[in-house]
């Protein structure tokens, strides 16, 4: 069973940076296209990046272009999200996901979610 934990939230100020690592256990992620989504208090949750199974491909929501990136790297069984220039909406529990293959597929596994706070 694939189990995915994050780490890496926190409080930062607006225009901050922060690095969240998805670690994963029990299976390997070589085959899985691993997802990032947000859930802000009263929103529903949202997807934020994804990146396929090999790292070449990648894609962002709007609001996120320019200032996120994502990235793995299967060796440490390890996705991560850098975010930068970080706004006070980005605030929210970040969760990570896995899919098979692609970030087209279902996301069948996720994490218990870490915590963002963007405030000054």
């Amino acid at each position: 069973q694939l189990q995915l934990v994050e780490s890496g939230g926190g409080l930062v100020q607006p225009g901050g940076s922060l690095r969240l690592s998805c670690a994963a256990s029990g299976r390997t992620l070589d085959h899985y296209a691993i997802g990032w989504f947000r859930q802000a208090p009263g929103k529903e949750r949202e997807g934020v990046s994804c990146i396929n199974m090999s790292g070449s491909r990648t894609n962002y929501a709007d609001s996120v272009k320019g200032r996120f990136t994502i990235s793995r790297d299967n060796a440490k069984n390890t996705v991560y999200l850098q975010m930068n220039s970080l706004k006070p909406e980005d605030t929210a529990v970040y969760y990570c996901a896995a899919a098979l293959f692609n970030c087209a597929s279902s996301m069948n596994y996720w994490g218990k979610g870490t915590l963002v706070t963007v405030s000054s």
